[in-house]
This record gives C-alpha cells, sequence and structure tokens, in this order.
C-alpha cells in the first residue's frame, strides 16, 4: 500500500486520537518517517501505574518500504534533573531485511466455538531484529540422581525487542484489528525482503 494523504492522515488521526501530546509524538514519528510510503502502522498508548502516580505511554510502529519504525515516548514526573513534569521520546530505525521474528499470540474465548475471521480477545506482538536478547540460563543435569558433577548450564536465547499487548476490553477492537493488520503487512513485507 502506497503512501497516499488517506494513510498519511490516518496515522496522524490515530496519533491525535491517543491523546498523548500528539504534536510532540507525530513530530518524532514524521522526522523518522523522512518521505518513505507509509504501508501500515499502529498507535498503541497504554497507561501504568507506578507507586502513587499514573504514568502513560505511547508506542508508534510504522511500516516503510525499506523500513520498520518504532517510537517511543513516555512521560516523567519532576525530579532532580527538572522541576516540571517532561517526556522523552526516541525512534529506531530498523531495516525491513534485519527483522528475525515476528511472534503474534492470540488469546480467544471459547475455542471450541471459534470461527474464522473471529476477533481475538487480545494479541500480543513481539517482534525482534536483534538490538535486544535474553538468555536464560539454568544448571545443566544428566539423568544419574546421585551424580554430583558439574555440567555446566544450559539455556535459550531470545530475541525480544518489543513485545506489545493489545486487548479488546482495553484498547478496543479497532486497535485489535490495526494490530492484526500491522503484523500481516510486517510479516509479508520481511518475506518480501527475504526473496
Amino acid at each position: 500500500m502506497a503512501k497516499t494523504s488517506t494513510t498519511t492522515q490516518g496515522l496522524r488521526a490515530a496519533i491525535e486520537r491517543s491523546g498523548y501530546y500528539p504534536a510532540l509524538v507525530a513530530e518524532a514519528v514524521e522526522a523518522a518517517v523522512g518521505g518513505e510510503p507509509v504501508r501500515s502502522y499502529l498507535v498503541h498508548q497504554e497507561t501504568t501505574f507506578d507507586q502513587n502516580e499514573v504514568r502513560r505511554h505511547v508506542t508508534v510502529l510504522v511500516l516503510t518500504d525499506n523500513r520498520f519504525i518504532v517510537s517511543h515516548t513516555d512521560e516523567q514526573a519532576a525530579d532532580d534533573t527538572s522541576p516540571s513534569p517532561y517526556a522523552t521520546t526516541s525512534t529506531e530505525s530498523v531495516k525491513i531485511g534485519r527483522i528475525s521474528s515476528i511472534v503474534v499470540s492470540r488469546v480467544v474465548a471459547d475455542p471450541e466455538k471459534y470461527k474464522p475471521g473471529t476477533l481475538p480477545r487480545e494479541i500480543v506482538l513481539t517482534i525482534g531484529w536483534g538490538a535486544v536478547s535474553r538468555i536464560d540460563l539454568e544448571p545443566a543435569a544428566c539423568g544419574d540422581p546421585n551424580c554430583e558433577a558439574d555440567h555446566g548450564y544450559t539455556g535459550s536465547s531470545t530475541a525480544d525487542d518489543l513485545s506489545l499487548r493489545v486487548s479488546e476490553a482495553g484498547d478496543g477492537p479497532e486497535t485489535v484489528r490495526q494490530a492484526l493488520a500491522f503484523a500481516q503487512a510486517l510479516s509479508e513485507a520481511t518475506a518480501d525482503s527475504a526473496r
């Protein structure tokens, strides 16, 4: 899907609907996208509770013909470095060919009654491109219950650059649909880049 005024307006409107510093978020995203056509996007705003404070966070994912762009904006309370509340915004641009994994976990109610096309209750979208990896280690063992030898460690390494949970109850059905559409567009783009 090539960039059209409708796509651009849709991305801008989604950022504004999030209600989370839309001018700041839009400027950061638009600077990262540059003049590239936007193929797909997802805007996800979430609120978290940190002790006695409410914190908001917005993540914007954008797919262009060549790149996957991630933007995060967080608000911070006043602290020793700033007498007033402030926000931090970061963007990361990843070449499509660098994306190594896309995991879409779907949660559906009453799976025995599931009909194709039914919207999941929630999804978790996990995307890996090698910037962040998690290593889980545990002591290795052999089959002998009386063995006291040191067998070293065993474990696994997992790409875990971005994990985003979207639910129908918390975010609404349209955001779940948009997350699924974005995941499909990203999967198709990575398949195309592998050819």
